[in-house]
């Protein structure tokens, strides 16, 4: 139970990233490695606010601005000058760095001391992981019903369908320049908003904290889908979620075996390559089998 609760919580407050990078990945159909500037960006921005004096909440929606705007920059790079979508992420990145230096002053940024959101709502519990759950669960409630709500607009259907097909919206008159960078936009403001969360429960801030975040969403969202399944698009928000939990479950478990924190990395990049692979070798043995069945 000590390790239950914690694992939950971490995998809610990561589970907004992982909804981020669903948006683009599966929504919008574009690799987008900004995310790996925008979430120490929205972790440097709300600490420093915090470091200032900030309200919890403020802080959070100006990281949300600021994540928002680094996802701008990578729309129009990628729909204006027509740099691959690929690219566009990774300069954007490599920009966010000494921005996120900027901001901090620093590479680390403590919150030793500091009013965050997790402290406000310490009448909760007494358990600091019991408020964190509490908190993260309704912030991935907000986030879920708002991306459901948005997404069934007309402009949300718009960013759908430029993600499916392009030409076809094009055709019916919408701008897919515009609705790339709506994308783009909103999910990059999702990653800052982990960002900023992550960096109050973790109590810091820094530089180096957004390193690999992009695989982290991948997994989640290819861990949701292969055991939860995508029929809807709430149903995707809900994979996603939880397969951000099974990721940090999973983790918390090889950890406990034994395995090295400095393998982590290793090990998230070849469970997501055997989760992308899954599939195929699913449809290579279904292949198989029908093959012997029809002779």
């Amino acid at each position: 139970m000590d390790l239950i609760i914690p694992t939950i919580s971490q995998g809610l407050l990561w589970s907004v990233l992982a909804i981020g990078v669903y948006l683009t990945f599966r929504v919008l159909d574009v690799a987008d490695l900004t995310v790996e500037g925008s979430f120490p960006l929205g972790a440097a921005t709300a600490a420093k606010l915090l470091v200032d004096g900030w309200s919890p909440i403020p802080a959070i929606f100006v990281a949300c601005i600021a994540g928002m705007l680094s996802g701008v920059v990578t729309g129009i790079l990628t729909t204006r000058f027509k740099i691959p979508a690929l690219l566009s992420g990774i300069l954007t990145m490599i920009a966010l760095y000494s921005v996120n230096l900027r901001v901090m002053g620093k590479a680390n940024l403590p919150l030793l001391g500091v009013d965050t959101l997790f402290t406000q709502f310490g009448w909760i519990s007494e358990d600091k992981q019991t408020v964190v759950f509490a908190v993260g669960l309704v912030v991935v409630l907000l986030v879920g019903a708002l991306c459901y709500w948005f997404f069934g607009t007309e402009i949300g259907a718009a960013i759908r369908a430029t993600g499916f097909n392009p030409n076809m919206i094009r055709a019916n008159g919408v701008n897919t320049d515009v609705t790339v960078i709506l994308g783009l936009l909103l999910s990059n403001g999702l990653v800052a908003v982990s960002g900023a969360l992550v960096a109050q429960s973790n109590g810091f801030a820094d530089v180096g904290m957004g390193v690999g975040t992009i695989v982290i969403g991948l997994a989640s969202v290819i861990i949701g889908e292969v055991l939860f399944g995508t029929p809807s698009f709430w149903r995707c928000l809900i994979s996603v979620v939880l397969g951000s939990i099974v990721y940090r479950i999973v983790i918390a478990v090889v950890l406990q075996m034994g395995m090295p924190p400095n393998d982590l990395k290793l090990f998230t990049a070849i469970l997501v390559a055997a989760a992308l692979a899954l599939p195929l070798l699913q449809g290579k043995v279904k292949e198989r089998r029908r093959r012997r069945a029809v002779d």
